[in-house]
């Protein structure tokens, strides 16, 4: 039998892909940060902000047998906002980072991470940048073990935390 990451499709978000099928994996996704008390956009957004939310930048989603199992938004180099790091020209960006509650830690997230690294190489990138809660100390990990490095600390007002902005430098061989 195969592993449920050996089945995924990445494919860029379509006309005909549903913005509110985005929206629950988003929030079902973001609920354990949720229950930390981190108030990530993606935790309680709607239809309205993930449509904002990926209008300016690459939407890439997981399918699994045809369900929608994971996204990630990616924005190419020179087009960062918010800080100075994004906004170098050789840094992109992601966020909207999801995988399936049922399925996180089966390579799923992985995959989409090693899928968006090797895009913002194709689109000039030197570095990939995101930024977490200071207090999720799991997924600081996690990218930790992918090679993020801590850039600095950002204290965005739509959220409840301070953010760690983490970034790579990717490889382009």
């Amino acid at each position: 039998m195969s592993k449920p990451v050996d089945r995924l499709e990445i494919r860029l978000i379509g006309p005909d892909d549903p913005v509110h099928d985005l929206t629950l994996l988003l929030n079902r996704a973001y609920k354990r940060l949720a229950d930390m008390g981190l108030k990530y956009v993606a935790t309680w957004q709607g239809d309205d902000i993930t449509l904002r939310r990926i209008k300016e930048v690459e939407c890439w989603l997981g399918f699994i047998d045809g369900e929608l199992v994971a996204a990630v938004s990616l924005r190419g180099p020179t087009k960062g906002r918010g800080s100075e790091w994004y906004s170098r020209p050789d840094v992109a960006s992601f966020n909207q980072f999801a995988v399936e509650p049922d399925l996180q830690g089966q390579g799923i997230g992985s995959k989409m991470l090693d899928h968006i690294e090797n895009r913002a190489v194709e689109l000039g990138a030197e570095e990939l940048a995101f930024d977490t809660a200071e207090p999720a100390v799991h997924l600081i990990e996690f990218y930790g073990k992918r090679g993020y490095r801590f850039i600095e600390k950002v204290d965005w007002k739509m959220t409840n935390y301070i953010s760690l902005k983490l970034s790579k430098t990717l490889n382009r061989d």
